[in-house]
């Protein structure tokens, strides 16, 4: 691979990885609320859990995207546009769904007694944030919509953006506990999340379209 598709991929990982990581949902706010009950150690701890959680299932879906993908070639072209509608879709039905829900959220969820030391905290949250499939979907319209799905370096840079970008959200949900974390996860927060979300899964969509 050259140099610019190294780079573009994982470019396109890291932008993936936020789009799925900037929401801010029910993990987000058991994240500010271990760390403002406990240490940063345990919101980081439990932070990290989220990112892997989302860099596994970037992973399942590379994977799977690398496998199909040389299957696929002859209906490349159609196979972009029904990535590309999955994409829209989710932009869609995720500010659809932050405008429906505009109710008052309490800022800081109380934190489980089980998740109190940096292991627990980790597998914890790693174990709830695997119980959303959604995300797998996400990251398998956006692989099989690129062109070098079937590139081991492109698809393992991918992953490795994807897993960076949640993280480093992550920690910054973490780190602001009280102070930024009441801001995110308060009712303006989780709306203008939300919306930013989808916002930048459209943009990929839309890129996609035009690529």
């Amino acid at each position: 691979m050259s140099r610019p598709a190294v780079v573009s991929a994982f470019l396109a990982g890291l932008v993936a990885g936020y789009g799925v990581a900037v929401p801010v949902g029910a993990i987000a706010v058991l994240v500010v609320g271990l760390t403002a009950r406990t240490s940063f150690r345990v919101g980081a701890a439990a932070a990290l859990g989220v990112a892997t959680a989302d860099g596994l299932y970037a992973a399942v879906a590379t994977l799977g995207g690398t496998v199909v993908a040389g299957l696929v070639t002859p209906v490349a072209g159609p196979l972009r546009l029904v990535a590309a509608g999955v994409l829209l879709a989710l932009a869609v039905h995720g500010a659809w769904r932050a405008l429906r829900q505009r109710a008052p959220a309490t800022a800081t969820a109380p934190a489980r007694r089980g998740l109190d030391t940096p292991s627990r905290a980790f597998l914890g949250v790693l174990v709830l944030t695997l119980l959303n499939p959604a995300t797998i979907v996400y990251f398998a319209a956006l692989v099989l919509g690129r062109s070098d799905a079937a590139e081991p370096l492109a698809a393992g840079l991918f992953v490795l953006g994807a897993f960076l970008a949640s993280a480093s959200w992550q920690l910054l949900v973490a780190a602001g506990g009280s102070l930024v974390g009441r801001a995110l996860t308060g009712a303006r927060g989780r709306l203008v999340t939300a919306l930013a979300s989808s916002t930048i899964i459209a943009a990929l969509a839309v890129a996609m379209l035009v690529g």
